[in-house]
């Protein structure tokens, strides 16, 4: 159909009711209880909290820069500003949502920042104290106190984030009187300060000598434990980096998800019986809006210490890209299958909608579990013992060192194409659906081309290669992410009502909201690749002829 329906709407919801956003900006009558600016307000601190100084606060964090402190300072006085204009404004204005629950949910958000700012107060705690004990009350030690800042540089998250302790082996160590020969450790934490670590290790440990290990020393059974203890150490460092980061990172796609909740409470939408669909919309789309920006962020060279930036990887032990993206794929597929009869009553019949969902969550299951099948090399060393005689040393080939797994991508495409000719009742809905349908299956042939020329021509180098197509399959990936937001059944009634039920339209607002995104992440990746270079030395590389 051309034209809405609003009869054939009230049958099976009700009519949206007046929102925060209709006060304020389309219902003059109640002049009185408009307060525009304070949302305003509210929104903007916000936005300046999770998408500034957040991530500025992440970039300063990883090079340990003496700035870092003055970023969360400003991250939480922008919290603190746009709780009190959020406050205000709810009471000053009367409740057109009862029962919502953004503000429950953004102050578990809030709760899990203030548990990471946390870390940073107890290491500046603790170097305050080490300067009282120390009695040089100089304005330089001070400093050098309250931001961290030391001519060797020591990180203050021992034990929780960090690189991984180098070692030499036993067999270098040990000398003919069967003692060991005093090891050199060099751990990341410590960028060379070897009696921190032998003090760490001490409190380990029962050696009571000065070193721990001493030419002098005899070889114990305690002694011993130390050198196995230092690896199990260096793992659960590893594990502690690890979920640091995820948790740190989780806050800016926290923000995201609060922007959108905030976004459906202002507007008054997703109610009662639309509540499922909008979730579905609202979620999902974010997924992909979110998997854009990675996926951009990829491309530039975010994670290329892990080998995540289409380069050759410089360590070994962690997951790759491909490996992470079929266990997401898979999880999505796990919890959807189960969730498409959300809102049924029991002994519903299965309709053709949930049938079609139900399909594509199990197509989601099973193909990110074929993914992850393929990235694992035990499943990989078993497949080569079916080519060749497992008792010969056989090289691998060169295609070995990356990684070339379609699976995610078939998902994606797959979904944008059926998404594309999903039936709707109405022609605009179905042009929005056709959107970003076609905009998902763009970035799986995106993807496909970049594995086709890395397979013929796999990267040798560590530094990042940023294929072209992957910088067009992000963007295609991200737009079709928000115009997935934009075909929730709502927002296109809305369009429709105000007549702006313009497929144009919604592509430019796609388009352009993606592009503000891209420049974003440009902006933090940049800086903090300038940091880095600010404050460590840079090794020069060889430019191409």
């Amino acid at each position: 159909m051309l034209v809405l329906n609003e009869t054939d709407i009230e049958l099976l919801h009700q009519p949206t009711p007046p929102s925060y956003a209709t006060a304020d900006w389309e219902d003059p009558s109640i002049a009185s209880q408009r307060h525009p600016g304070l949302m305003v307000s509210h929104g903007m601190f916000m936005c300046l909290t999770f998408f500034i100084f957040l991530p500025m606060g992440m970039a300063l964090r990883a090079v340990k820069h003496r700035l870092h402190g003055l970023a969360v300072a400003a991250q939480w006085t922008c919290t603190v500003l746009g709780l009190a204009s959020g406050s205000l404004y709810r009471k000053l204005t009367p409740d057109m949502y009862p029962g919502q629950s953004h503000s429950r949910h953004g102050y578990v958000v809030l709760l899990i920042a203030l548990a990471i700012t946390s870390i940073d107060a107890a290491g500046l705690l603790r170097r305050l104290f080490s300067f009282l004990r120390a009695k040089q009350f100089t304005l330089r030690a001070f400093s050098n106190a309250f931001t961290g800042h030391t001519d060797r540089e020591a990180s203050e998250y021992v034990g929780l984030i960090g690189e991984e302790v180098e070692m030499d082996s036993a067999e270098d160590t040990k000398n003919r009187n069967g003692s060991f020969e005093e090891a050199e450790f060099t751990p990341a934490f410590d960028h060379g300060n070897t009696e921190q670590w032998a003090s760490h290790v001490r409190t380990h440990s029962n050696v009571s000598d000065g070193t721990l290990f001493s030419p002098a020393s005899p070889r114990s059974e305690d002694t011993l434990h130390d050198v196995h203890f230092i690896p199990r150490l260096s793992i659960l460092r590893r594990m502690g980096h690890v979920v640091f980061s995820v948790a740190e990172w989780s806050l800016i796609f926290g923000g995201f998800a609060m922007f959108l909740s905030g976004l459906v409470v202002y507007t008054g939408v997703c109610r009662e019986n639309f509540v499922t669909g909008c979730l579905a919309h609202l979620i999902k789309g974010g997924i992909f809006w979110s998997y854009g920006l990675l996926t951009f962020a990829r491309f530039l060279g975010f994670c290329a210490e892990l080998g995540w930036s289409w380069n050759r990887a410089p360590s070994s032990g962690y997951p790759t890209a491909e490996f992470v993206e079929s266990f997401v794929i898979f999880l999505y597929g796990v919890t959807n299958t189960w969730m498409e009869r959300f809102g049924a009553s029991p002994g519903d019949p299965f309709t053709t909608k949930q049938i079609q969902h139900i399909g594509i969550a199990v197509m989601f299951w099973f193909a990110g579990l074929i993914g992850m099948a393929v990235e694992s090399k035990t499943i990989r060393r078993w497949l080569a013992a079916l080519a060749v005689d497992t008792s010969e040393s056989v090289a691998e080939p060169v295609t070995y060192t990356s990684s070339f797994n379609p699976f995610p991508a078939l998902v994606i495409g797959v979904t944008g194409s059926v998404m594309a000719a999903h039936f709707q009742e109405y022609l605009f809905q179905v042009q929005i659906h056709a959107l970003w349908g076609n905009l998902l299956l763009a970035f799986a042939v995106m993807r496909c081309v970049t594995y086709f020329f890395l397979w013929v021509s796999p990267p040798s180098s560590t530094l990042p290669s940023r294929p072209p197509t992957e910088a067009l399959a992000s963007f295609f990936l991200a737009a079709g992410g928000i115009s997935f937001i934009f075909s929730t059944e709502e927002i296109t009634f809305a369009a429709m009502r105000r007549g702006h039920d313009d497929i144009m339209l919604f592509v430019v607002m796609a388009v352009s909201s993606t592009c503000i995104a891209f420049c974003w992440t440009v902006i933090i990746i940049s800086f903090q690749g300038w940091l880095k270079t600010r404050t460590k030395p840079t090794a020069a590389y060889h430019r191409s002829a």
